[in-house]
């Protein structure tokens, strides 16, 4: 999938679409990829003369991706999006920098009526940078 095509999917928009392209999706596992251009305004202020990629927004990554992911389920039904409900066992193992390209794998875990138990790694060069685990609702997307 590429920009356009995951734009269909969620409402999230640049500045904030950390998502560059879709590499697989299936229905139950979505590997994305981002490249974190060193010039993105986050960089500048996080933190000047030693850029980092903030670890909340690693997360938003696995987030996105797994709003794909679920997105294209039967089980959503026709205007609701998915909506992240909780995160648990967030760790950071690694610093993400300008420059990296970012790979984002998230799976799904278990459905239970409208909400959709998920697991997310953020990863660069194979290198475990953020795991956590996840849960969305599909939520009316008037109600956004």
């Amino acid at each position: 999938m590429n920009r356009e095509q995951i734009e269909a999917c969620i409402p999230h928009r640049p500045p904030f679409l950390w998502l560059d392209e879709v590499i697989e999706r299936t229905d139950e596992r979505i590997h994305a990829r981002t490249f974190l251009d060193p010039e993105r305004d986050v960089f500048q202020g996080h933190y000047p003369g030693q850029p980092l990629l903030p670890g909340v927004l690693q997360c938003e990554m696995a987030l996105q991706a797994g709003a794909v992911l679920i997105a294209g389920l039967a089980d959503m039904g026709d205007g609701r999006v998915p909506v992240v409900t909780r995160m648990n066992n967030v760790k950071f193992r690694r610093m993400v920098r300008p420059g990296e390209t970012v790979d984002i794998e998230v799976e799904l875990n278990e459905t239970m009526a409208n909400a959709f138990y998920l697991t997310g790694k953020i990863s660069v060069d194979g290198q475990t940078a953020t795991r956590l685990d996840f849960a969305c609702a599909a939520t009316d997307a008037s109600s956004l």
